[in-house]
């Protein structure tokens, strides 16, 4: 029997199983246990084949199964902030960029989702020990907080720029699997992160403070908050790295008709303050299975003394 006769969702699953780092023997008897129904290892082999072009982590696969087991690989925990956010990050493909790419520069990224993860006892760059302040996520908005989302900020003209990118492949995937509207994110976010060569991790909690926004101002970026409360708190969907850059990425399901400038911006603002990195080392888009954009955040609010 030919791929063509299984559903999506079998077909679509069997591939994150064995990108996953499982043998194509076990990701055969998970499949059967998950789906009932028993596929031949060289139907998925196919399915492996034909999708590689787009789920391009299974080029890195056999390095990734090195460093880690299958059900290692990729760190998850459950934070409650007013709602349930699934954080994860994509442990094997961390090192590798951080073996392959800018060590000093990726290294604090990495410890940045450690400290999140509680692994790390205090922010990097930093030696003030303290947990990752959760609890300002959980505080009402009126008490403490604002979020990225809901900010406006007073002359901002940003520029658009539409690019095709992998992202739109993979988000359709993902929604294949997806069984009602509420669940499409983590079903994106979840293919992206198993399958994608670049996404490191997903649901990244960022808070940007009245300090952080004292510093940039300090320093020639020019934005300004209309009547918003600080610390500013967001969950970026999906972080990847590439081209030597950090890629915040938002999945909207509409995207077209979106213009989420401030939020990208807060979300570029808050990581370049936890993490030490400039904002040159940023980019940001949002996107859905048929549209991205993306644009630098520093051409947003930083303008040199010779413009």
């Amino acid at each position: 029997m030919k791929y063509k006769s299984y559903h999506a969702n079998i077909i679509l699953n069997g591939i994150s199983i064995y990108n996953l780092g499982y043998p194509l023997e076990e990701t055969r008897n998970q499949i059967a246990k998950r789906f009932k129904i028993k596929i031949p290892s060289s139907t998925i082999h196919s399915w492996i084949r034909k999708y590689r072009n787009i789920c391009r982590y299974s080029d890195l696969r056999e390095e990734g199964r090195k460093l880690y087991a299958p059900e290692k690989i990729i760190f998850s925990k459950e934070f409650e902030h007013k709602q349930t956010y699934k954080f994860q990050y994509h442990k094997a493909k961390l090192d590798m960029k951080l073996q392959y790419g800018d060590q000093k520069k990726l290294q604090l990224f990495k410890e940045y989702l450690e400290w999140i993860a509680q692994k790390r006892e205090s922010c990097p760059g930093t030696k003030n020990k303290r947990p990752f302040p959760h609890h300002i996520f959980t505080q009402k908005n009126e008490e403490l907080k604002q979020r990225a989302s809901q900010i406006k900020m007073e002359g901002f003209a940003p520029i658009k720029v539409t690019k095709n990118n992998l992202a739109n492949s993979l988000a359709e995937y993902g929604l294949k699997l997806a069984r009602t509207n509420y669940g499409r994110h983590e079903k994106v976010q979840d293919f992206m992160l198993v399958n994608d060569s670049v996404t490191v991790a997903a649901e990244v909690p960022v808070y940007l403070t009245n300090d952080d926004i004292k510093y940039f101002k300090e320093r020639g970026f020019q934005f300004n908050f209309d009547k918003c409360n600080t610390p500013i708190t967001g969950h970026i969907d999906l972080l990847q790295i590439r081209n030597n850059l950090i890629y915040i990425l938002d999945y909207k399901p509409k995207a077209r008709k979106e213009k989420p400038f401030e939020q990208l911006v807060v979300y570029a603002l808050a990581l370049g303050s936890r993490t030490k990195l400039a904002i040159k080392d940023f980019k940001c888009a949002w996107f859905d299975e048929k549209n991205y954009y993306e644009f630098f955040p520093l051409h947003m609010v930083y303008k040199s003394r010779k413009d």
